[in-house]
């Protein structure tokens, strides 16, 4: 049985400047369950001796991956459950290899009340190295109606 979970944080409730910084590692099982799901056989992803004649020199992880690490983020925290992204503009700027472990940053930039938008500017580096950046637009959790003993007077 799955657990309820809470909204995250109305339109109201979140302000320009808040940020959110969080560390991700890159491991095979991760990599192996995420191929397996996808059906995603590229051989630049698992491949050792294929990746290592080519300009990368090695495995290299999904940028699609990357980017669930991103939406996770914000499912969970920022805004939080109840969230919806309607715009991403990712850049990948430099690969990301296995094992590596990667710090992302979150910012929002920007809160249209009146759209219920939140906008997010995205970073991860490695070390001092920004191996990704980019925007996100962000519907948070709508506020719901509180339930009474109303509620049920239809059924």
């Amino acid at each position: 049985m799955l657990k309820k979970r809470k909204p995250g944080r109305t339109i109201g409730e979140i302000q320009v400047g808040e940020k959110l910084v969080f560390q991700a590692s890159i491991e095979d099982k991760d990599l192996l369950l995420y191929l397996g799901l996808t059906d995603d056989a590229n051989p630049l992803y698992i491949q050792h001796d294929y990746a290592s004649q080519t300009p990368l020199g090695r495995p290299v992880v999904p940028p699609i991956m990357l980017t669930g690490m991103i939406t996770s983020a914000v499912s969970k925290y920022l805004p939080g459950p109840g969230s919806y992204i309607t715009r991403q503009d990712i850049r990948f700027l430099r690969p990301v290899y296995h094992y590596e472990t990667l710090e992302f940053w979150l910012e929002v930039t920007g809160v249209d009340e009146e759209g219920h938008c939140v906008t997010l500017a995205v970073t991860a580096t490695r070390g001092t190295e920004t191996v990704l950046d980019g925007t996100l637009s962000v519907c948070p959790p709508h506020a719901l109606p509180r339930f009474d003993g109303r509620v049920l007077e239809n059924f």
